[in-house]
């Protein structure tokens, strides 16, 4: 009796409650944490109804809010793992639209924090990984859902991480031109005529690609760049100095 005794008054309360509490349950205890902003306990909810319960409505509803719980508890790597295990499981799920929303949103962020910290760095050693990876979530998420009722708002983040990634794409062309590395500059500016066409960067790229192909002794090229440029933007009164004089023109944070 002794003994018995002992192991009751060892026995965890809380563990004992868990033990026998069904999804829902857990569901809105979890719940309940994330909405009092309490999201370290919130996840850790989440986790064991995952765990215990890891098939069913509960269990995947449960996937997205862990990620969001994390994402405001500052835990980007965690949500995002979270979103990616939900998606390959469940990608034809019915707030699939969310989940692909939520990780381009916190990437989005990521990224933007990162513009911050390095406000007064070289933006040629910035990697724009999180931009890249929020921009194809945002555009998965325009395609397959074009109706969501994230839609609108992941098109306006589309359009700014475009022109980022372009500006990204420019400054390296002027960090290497400016350190006499003429033909990775010129194919720099080339890759943002490629690939980000719809932008109005392709002004600032034409400029750049001539002027390195004037290094270059590359005068045809040179001439080539500056007749598309003229075509293009007849009335362009950018001139070399000011791109390779100025930060202004590719501040985007």
């Amino acid at each position: 009796m002794l003994a018995l005794a002992l192991t009751a008054c060892g026995t965890d309360p809380d563990k004992e409650k868990i033990k026998h509490a069904s999804a829902e349950e857990l569901y809105q205890s979890a719940k309940t944490e994330l909405d009092n902003s309490n999201y370290q306990l919130a996840v850790k909810t989440y986790e064991q109804l995952i765990a215990k319960y890891p098939y069913g409505s509960y269990a995947q509803q449960a996937e997205l809010e862990m990620a969001y719980a994390n994402f405001k508890d500052q835990e980007p790597a965690a949500a995002l793992q979270s979103l990616d295990r939900f998606l390959k499981q469940h990608p034809t799920h019915q707030n699939a639209d969310y989940a692909y929303y939520l990780k381009g949103l916190i990437n989005f962020i990521e990224d933007k924090s990162f513009f911050a910290r390095i406000a007064n760095q070289d933006m040629a050693e910035r990697d724009p990984k999180a931009a890249k990876e929020s921009f194809e979530a945002f555009h998965d998420l325009v395609n397959r859902f074009p109706n969501s009722r994230y839609a609108e708002d992941s098109r306006d983040r589309m359009a700014y991480l475009i022109t980022a990634l372009a500006d990204s794409e420019l400054y390296i062309s002027k960090y290497y031109y400016r350190r006499g590395a003429y033909l990775a500059a010129a194919n720099r500016s080339k890759y943002v005529i490629e690939n980000y066409g719809t932008t109005n960067r392709v002004e600032v790229a034409l400029l750049i690609m001539a002027a390195s192909y004037d290094r270059l002794n590359q005068k045809e090229l040179a001439d080539d760049a500056r007749k598309v440029l003229k075509t293009n933007y007849p009335n362009s009164i950018l001139t070399e100095n000011q791109i390779f004089g100025t930060r202004a023109w590719y501040r985007f944070w």
